[in-house]
């Protein structure tokens, strides 16, 4: 894993003047060397990108769906290989890392699927009122042009895949900027949309570093951006291009609210088994890991050891052994910076019972209750392996406490009334709620995205699809309907 990886513009392999590495955040090892593209080869590639929106929109269908599902394949041929690549340059524990690329897997099978049916068109009579008699509209959706996709570090091949495979299902030429910490497992998806026939300069991945971005997020030529990542960083691209089509896919501190009503011994132990293992999975670098469980007083003083229990029974260590369930942040400084947020509330007042402690980039699976209401981990996006528990008297309290966030990407509610789950879904402020589980699950075909400041937009492969494009209309005159 230490080759020098070459970057793809316009369809083709190229090599930059100069390189960066890419260290494995376990054990520091290099796992790579990746070409940087210069200024020159970036504009080649935009240009390019830019002369072939035409072509590519015009491109029939099954030839796009055909990259599509050859992608697909390629990645369940390469899944051990790719696996351990991500694993290794994300620090990701190898079960999820495998995961991440059974969802990339079923991404561009989705793609392919919806780019066979999609555009298919409307037909509206128009004759309602005199004036349009024998007139019938019809509308097709029409690529709005070049995507720049702007993919995290945390699913450095499946967020990816959430902006490349709609764009190539819909005909929008595409650029792809991986996140400087994890680009390898980009650039393996080049290879794979290499060996298609899609036209040439319709994608790119190019590992630009981040002081670049700037530049690119500017040009005229590029004029829809999907971005996933930091709040911060969304909002100050969207600000800096009002006139241009923006998806922010951002952060959350999401919550799992367990009411009275869950109150067996299997549905606690249930219950706690999935909030230990999705406030861990992923480091906890998961924009819809549990951050927060409120939980109804009946149940409280039941449920806070369960989840103590299971969230120290989660094994940490080596993310290429099979058995680890929480590996590393992705570096040091994000885990310096998770400690010094517990540290925070501890002084603070609130009660460590779990984890808190760091080795290098790894910080253990932490588990705090009574956290005072003004430190930063009871507001912000902890983006590590901290859970933290409180107590709400009945559903009301319980749901303002979830809404009391400025973020509102996904909430999990347990409980076992419909009639519940409809009240949630009305009164969460949030993108999904997901009933008897936790706010992390996410189906990759399904509408994903936030409210408030978790972002603007959806993703999810016909989302996303339809946020590439928009409708035009055509009228066809002098028709006998």
């Amino acid at each position: 894993m230490t080759a020098t990886h070459a970057f793809w513009l316009a369809g083709r392999q190229a090599t930059g003047e100069t390189t960066f590495d890419v260290t494995s955040p376990w054990d520091g090892r290099l796992v790579g060397k990746v070409g940087v593209p210069s200024e020159a080869q970036v504009e080649e590639a935009v240009a390019a990108a830019h002369a072939v929106v035409d072509e590519f929109a015009a491109t029939p269908a099954h030839v796009r769906a055909a990259a599509l599902d050859h992608v697909s394949k390629r990645l369940v041929e390469r899944t051990e290989e790719i696996a351990q690549l991500i694993s290794a340059e994300n620090g990701k524990p190898i079960k999820w890392a495998r995961g991440e690329v059974g969802r990339a897997v079923s991404v561009f099978r989705f793609a392919a699927e919806e780019a066979r049916r999609f555009n298919g068109g409307e037909a509206q009579r128009l004759d309602t009122d005199a004036g349009g008699t024998g007139r019938l509209a019809l509308t097709r959706r029409i690529p709005k042009g070049v995507v720049l996709g702007i993919a995290p570090f945390n699913f450095p091949l499946n967020l990816s895949a959430h902006k490349v495979a709609p764009a190539i299902a819909v005909g929008a030429p595409i650029i792809l900027k991986p996140a400087p910490a994890t680009p390898i497992s980009s650039l393996i998806l080049g290879e794979l949309l290499a060996e298609t026939e899609l036209p040439a300069g319709s994608w790119s991945v190019l590992p630009v570093p981040n002081d670049r971005m700037p530049a690119l997020v500017q040009d005229e030529r590029l004029p829809v951006i999907s971005f996933t990542g930091s709040g911060p960083v969304g909002y100050a691209i969207m600000d800096s291009v009002p006139r241009k089509h923006c998806t922010l896919e951002l952060g959350g501190n999401g919550a799992a609210v367990v009411l009275a009503d869950w109150a067996t011994e299997a549905d606690l132990d249930w219950a706690a088994t999935r909030i230990a293992t999705f406030s861990n999975y992923q480091g906890g670098q998961s924009c819809i890991s549990v951050q927060r469980v409120i939980a109804d007083a009946s149940v409280y003083d039941r449920l806070l050891p369960k989840i103590v229990a299971a969230v120290e029974a989660q094994v940490t260590g080596d993310p290429s052994d099979s058995a680890t369930d929480v590996g590393p942040l992705v570096s040091e400084d994000a885990a310096k910076r998770v400690e010094s947020w517990v540290d925070e509330a501890v002084r603070a007042g609130a009660s460590l019972l779990a984890g808190g402690k760091r080795e290098g980039a790894a910080y253990a699976p932490t588990v705090l209750a009574d956290v005072p209401a003004d430190v930063t981990l009871a507001s912000e996006e902890v983006f590590g392996p901290v859970l933290t528990v409180q107590k709400a008297e009945g559903e009301a309290e319980a749901f303002a406490a979830v809404n009391s966030s400025k973020y509102g990407l996904q909430a999990g509610v347990f409980t076992h009334d419909l009639q519940t789950a409809f009240r949630a879904h009305r009164a969460l402020e949030v993108g999904g709620v997901i009933i008897g589980d936790v706010p992390s699950y996410r189906a990759d075909q399904m509408p994903y995205g936030g409210a408030k400041q978790s972002g603007v937009g959806r993703e999810g492969v016909r989302y996303a699809m339809d946020d590439y494009t928009y409708e035009r209309v055509l009228v066809l005159t002098g028709l006998a309907l």
